[in-house]
């Protein structure tokens, strides 16, 4: 299956792992690049394999994009590639591996993250490749080079700068 998006059923992992190639079409680049305030999106694909994984699923994942972010100080388009992997682990909100609402959480850093709980028993692969991809964007894009010049100061910054060059006529009309 490729295409965008790729939705399966946990049902659909009764026999065994499953893989996917999928590649997103002209509309879904720019829909995801408006999306992501991208100067534009001119090709994202990837693939993703399906396991098994206790009453829901581990995804091991990876996405290549090529795209366009805005520089933040020229607000000029800045190419940028992209390409990495992720690997998740997913359950249904009401399986009884789930954590409890409310459950004290141990946090550990090096440890694996714990499961994304599923609003149902589908899991939207390409949405978690778009979130991967979202996640890898440099939050300030800056061309090489571009430096940020603030403008000169003017003496008279107060608000009432304007009020000292009012001045009453002379002869007192």
């Amino acid at each position: 299956m490729s295409g965008w998006p790729i939705i399966i059923g946990l049902d659909e992992l009764a026999h065994g792992p499953l893989s996917f190639v999928f590649e997103a079409d002209e509309k879904t680049r720019d829909n995801l690049a408006r999306t992501l305030h991208l100067a534009s999106l001119d090709m994202l694909k990837g693939e993703a394999t399906v396991t098994p994984w206790l009453d829901g699923a581990r995804i091991d994942g990876a996405y290549e994009a090529d795209l366009a972010q805005i520089c933040g100080i020229t607000a000029e388009p800045l190419p940028v590639q992209l390409a990495n992997t992720f690997s998740l682990r997913v359950l249904p909100a009401a399986s009884a591996n789930a954590p409890q609402a409310g459950e004290e959480v141990e946090i550990d850093p090096d440890a694996e993250d714990p499961p994304d709980l599923l609003e149902d028993d589908r899991i939207d692969l390409t949405a978690y490749a778009f979130e991967h991809l979202a996640l890898d964007l440099d939050p300030f894009p800056r061309k090489p080079g571009a430096e940020f010049v603030p403008p000169e100061e003017s003496a008279d910054l107060s608000p009432f700068a304007v009020l000292k060059a009012f001045k009453p006529p002379e002869d007192g009309q």
